[in-house]
C-alpha cells in the first residue's frame, strides 16, 4: 500500500514538473527551434505624437505565435509614456531590449520612454489570446492611451 502512494506521488511530481515545462514561455522557446536564427518581422509603435495626443499608434497590433519580432517604440511627444502590457510580455519569450547604450535581457513587463526615447524589444510570442496596452502614467488610460495586443496561433 505504501509502496502504490509513493509511487503515485513520483508520478503526479513528474507531471507536475512537465506541466511546468510546457507551460512556461522561456522553456518552450527550446522546443520550437533555435529562436535567434528567425528573420524578425519590423513593426513600430509611437507613444503619443507630436501634438501631444494620449494615443497609441497605431493601436491594435497582431502578431503570430512562433514567429520573431522587432518591436521599434518611439516616443515623439513632449512627455513620458509607458508600455505597460504585462499578461502579452508574460506570454511571449523576449531575446532583449535595447534602449540607448543599454541592452536588457530577461523578462520585461513595462517601459518607460521619455520625450524623443527609441526603444527596441525583440522577441517571439508563445502564447495566443488578446491582451490589453496601456499607458501606466496617472490620466493618460482615462485619456485613451490603451490598445490591444493579439496573438494568433501559428
Amino acid at each position: 500500500m505504501v509502496k502504490l502512494v509513493w509511487r503515485g506521488c513520483v508520478i503526479l511530481g513528474l507531471l507536475v514538473c512537465l506541466g511546468l515545462m510546457i507551460g512556461s514561455p522561456a522553456i518552450a522557446a527550446n522546443y520550437t527551434g533555435d529562436l535567434l536564427k528567425l528573420p524578425a518581422t519590423e513593426v513600430t509603435v509611437s507613444l503619443g505624437n507630436g501634438a501631444n495626443e494620449l494615443k497609441f499608434e497605431p493601436n491594435h497590433l497582431d502578431f503570430v505565435a512562433g514567429k520573431r519580432y522587432q518591436l521599434r517604440l518611439t516616443n515623439p511627444s513632449q512627455m513620458k509614456h509607458y508600455f505597460t502590457a504585462k499578461d502579452f510580455a508574460d506570454g511571449i519569450w523576449t531575446q532583449k531590449v535595447e534602449a540607448g547604450k543599454v541592452e536588457i535581457k530577461g523578462a520585461i513587463h513595462e517601459l518607460e520612454l521619455k520625450p524623443g526615447a527609441t526603444a527596441e524589444w525583440v522577441f517571439v510570442p508563445m502564447k495566443p489570446g488578446k491582451y490589453n496596452l496601456r499607458c501606466s502614467i496617472p490620466g493618460h488610460t482615462e485619456a485613451g492611451m490603451t490598445g490591444e495586443i493579439a496573438i494568433a496561433s501559428k
